[in-house]
């Protein structure tokens, strides 16, 4: 388990816990954090293998886990389970998600100094080995995915366009729903 998808040891033990249960039920896990002071949210992000996860689906795995959770029982205190999607902007936590999502923006932070920095910020240049390559300004490097501690998406009206062509292409949006976009010329334009 990388530390990209589960941080710190109790990540890591929830992880050999929950993945299990989760790729039993035919999904992957993105990643898993306890996150909060007082009030602590076990975070699941999942999807399919192909990408994606609907509502009713999330709901099926807060189930599933939750009843495992209850028997193996890791965490002292109150907890809030919540099982998502990794959303749109979402983090980067193992090596496909860098092949997906080349030619899209990204943060990344190292565990690491390198060159004299830590954070980087450019497009996605594919994989090499165990390296992801990002273009950056001063052209493309190369960062071993075991010296990565952080990495999302940034969101752009690119990245916005295309995961709604890829909804819309897979059926899981039905047009018929929203209204039509009326276009108004105003009197500067006349």
């Amino acid at each position: 388990m990388n530390e990209l998808i589960a941080k710190t040891s109790i990540d890591r033990r929830m992880a050999e816990i929950l993945t299990p249960v989760i790729e039993g039920m035919g999904f992957e896990v993105v990643r898993i954090r306890l996150m909060g002071g007082r009030n602590k949210t076990l975070q699941v992000m999942a999807e399919r293998p192909d990408g994606g996860i609907e509502v009713d689906e999330c709901a099926a795995i807060s189930g599933a886990i939750s009843a495992v959770l209850d028997v193996e029982d890791p965490l002292e205190d109150a907890y809030t389970l919540e099982v998502s999607s990794p959303g749109i902007d979402r983090p980067l936590t193992r090596l496909k998600d860098f092949e997906t999502f080349e030619g899209h923006e990204a943060k990344i932070e190292t565990t690491e100094m390198i060159d004299g920095r830590r954070r980087f910020k450019g497009v996605l240049a594919g994989v090499e080995g165990d390296e992801i390559l990002l273009n950056v300004e001063e052209g493309t490097i190369g960062l071993h995915f075991d010296w990565l501690s952080d990495a999302k998406l940034v969101l752009t009206d690119d990245l916005i366009r295309e995961m709604l062509r890829a909804r819309k292409a897979a059926g899981l949006i039905d047009e018929t729903q929203f209204d039509d976009i009326e276009e108004e010329t105003s009197e500067a334009e006349e």
